[in-house]
């Protein structure tokens, strides 16, 4: 039996598990046996817990609590953590998702001690190492035993950094090489698996009198928005003005994003907005499929709105997600007011395509198999 540590922390992370623990659980029960980390960066309960619950998530077999704090003081607790658990427990590898501190922590405990890594989400490039993500995706990269991209433009980019998915020239301590593995993406599996279940069991649409393709959906929680006075006033200019010309404009207010407005001594009440809860996951996707656009800073939300045929507007220098880009389903535009607007007005009336990018639905499995063949 293979045994298998996922390390999560923050909410994205838990989505992405729930589609590798339900291929696990449905598919190769027999073969292993997985336990999951949850190091505490995100603790509020709406940007977690609530994740577990709906998603059908064993609950975590750890958590470390480490909560917020700079970059180094929250990586490093992480790290001691993950070393602890996994100097106690034998584990034949451990799974990390995305960019977070979590996920740099976990590759550099893991892998310091020869516990192999296997990053979900890898390849993604940004090229601005301003990004926290950028840097924590380069090193996570770099220190993983299979790396499973989700895309063809993340295969590329890997390549291009010299990793090869025909014949290695890493060697670990445990004589295995480092293996690349264009795996399609988990999120696109979720939002199949996940979409009918969502109109079931949220009815947000009806509690806030929404109509279909009637609003924007608008995410910002980036610090690069949230900490900027300049950008997060921008942002919500363009937001309430185009709430001004009538279209409904929903934002999910993440705490931090809510305490730099309360900094500001601004009034979020005085935007003209639908200002809510940090959505739960069946609330996000619903929120996502019936909107006219959705306006983000989240890399995970862009993918997801072109998942549900959304438009995106971008509130980002660039993007990860390029494909979506060069399919113009969305478009680039920082915290300019201006080209937010233009990409607006743009995108409100323009008929978009969405081409299959992300896989067949079915990534999770050939995770598992990929990680079963590696470790045997």
């Amino acid at each position: 039996m293979i045994k298998l540590l996922t390390i999560i922390g923050a909410r994205p992370q838990i989505i992405k598990a729930a589609a590798i623990s339900r291929a696990v659980r449905e598919k190769f029960a027999g073969q292993v046996e997985e336990h999951i980390l949850h190091t505490g960066q995100h603790y509020d309960t709406n940007m977690s817990e609530v994740f577990f619950r709906e998603l059908g998530i064993p609950e975590p077999d750890y958590n470390l609590h480490v909560g917020s704090g700079s970059h180094g003081v929250q990586t490093a607790r992480i790290i001691e953590g993950i070393e602890a658990v996994l100097n106690e427990q034998h584990y034949d590898g451990v799974i990390v998702y995305g960019d977070t501190n979590s996920t740099l922590a976990a590759a550099v405990a893991a892998s310091k001690i020869h516990v192999p890594v296997f990053h979900v989400e890898a390849g993604l490039r940004s090229f601005n190492m301003g990004m926290p993500e950028e840097i924590n995706r380069i090193v996570c990269d770099q220190l993983s035993s299979v790396l499973f991209t989700p895309t063809l433009t993340g295969l590329r980019n890997l390549e291009a950094e010299g990793f090869s998915s025909i014949k290695s020239r890493v060697r670990f301590a445990d004589g295995r090489g480092q293996r690349v593995v264009l795996s399609g993406d988990v999120m696109y599996d979720n939002s199949m698996y996940f979409s009918v279940m969502a109109d079931m069991q949220s009815d947000i649409i009806e509690r806030l009198g929404l109509s279909y393709r009637q609003f924007v959906l608008a995410t910002i929680h980036r610090p690069a928005n949230t900490d900027n006075a300049e950008n997060l006033k921008s942002i919500l200019r363009a937001l309430s003005d185009i709430a001004a010309k009538g279209m409904d404009v929903v934002l999910p207010l993440h705490p931090r994003t809510r305490k730099r407005i309360e900094d500001l001594g601004l009034e979020i009440g005085d935007f003209g907005l639908k200002v809510i809860e940090p959505a739960s996951f069946f609330e996000i996707i619903r929120l996502e499929k019936n909107a006219a656009i959705v306006m983000t800073d989240s890399g995970g939300v862009q993918k997801e709105a072109f998942f549900y045929g959304t438009p995106c507007v971008i509130l980002r220098p660039e993007t990860e997600w390029v494909e979506i880009v060069k399919a113009g389903a969305g478009i680039i535009t920082d915290a300019n007011y201006a080209r937010i607007m233009a990409a607006y007005e743009a995108l409100v009336n323009k008929p978009v395509q969405f081409p299959a990018l992300f896989g067949d639905g079915h990534a999770s499995e050939k995770i598992i198999q990929e990680i079963i063949a590696y470790l045997q």
